[in-house]
């Protein structure tokens, strides 16, 4: 999904996960002499490092997040692709299936109308192949969605990162620049 297509897709918000946007600091000086700002850089760029920081925690969870999403979505195809070929299959076949980490066991699958489904949290439950053909459907269009908007927000958090670090490198300057036509005045 590109950057437009979500953008439209959200209205007037900017990002999926709710993820705040940073002001951009245009005029320095107007923005130093706000009343929250009251000239104190040092509290100003206190309060732009602690923003980003919540930038970086908010990067640490969508990236988890699209991990997940990535790995999930080709096992919910495999599944999927499992379910086709019951559904195909009318005699009994053998197979073989992973038990663990690189640990096979072969079986013999008989003709079935249901199969079992890991939801996950311990529960597994019985759906007939058509039920669990939209089922898993279903989920990976959800996961393929939820992937386009953690890439999405990912853009978007990273604008959020340049526009909070080139802030502080402005309020930086401004606050040397202060500093030196005190130093300067008081010669």
């Amino acid at each position: 999904m590109n950057g437009e297509k979500g953008a439209i897709e959200l209205g007037d918000k900017k990002s999926y996960a709710g993820i705040p946007e940073a002001e951009f600091v245009d005029d320095v000086d107007a923005y130093m002499a706000r009343a929250e700002n009251n000239g104190d850089a040092d509290e100003v760029l206190k309060k732009l490092d602690s923003q980003h920081a919540k930038y970086k925690f908010m990067k640490y969870n969508l990236i988890s997040k699209k991990k997940r999403l990535q790995n999930q979505v080709p096992e919910l195809k495999r599944s999927l692709t499992m379910i086709e070929k019951l559904e195909n299959q009318k005699d009994e076949f053998e197979t073989q299936f992973l038990l663990s980490d690189q640990v096979f066991a072969k079986a013999k699958i008989p003709p079935t109308e249901t199969v079992c489904l890991w939801l996950g949290a311990n529960v597994m439950l019985e759906y007939s192949l058509e039920d669990a053909k939209k089922l898993l459907t279903q989920n990976i269009t959800a996961a393929e969605r939820n992937l386009g908007n953690v890439d999405h927000d990912l853009d978007f958090l990273r604008d959020q990162f340049t526009t909070t670090e080139v802030n502080m490198a402005r309020v930086f300057n401004w606050n040397v620049k202060k500093r030196q036509m005190e130093k300067a005045a008081a010669k």
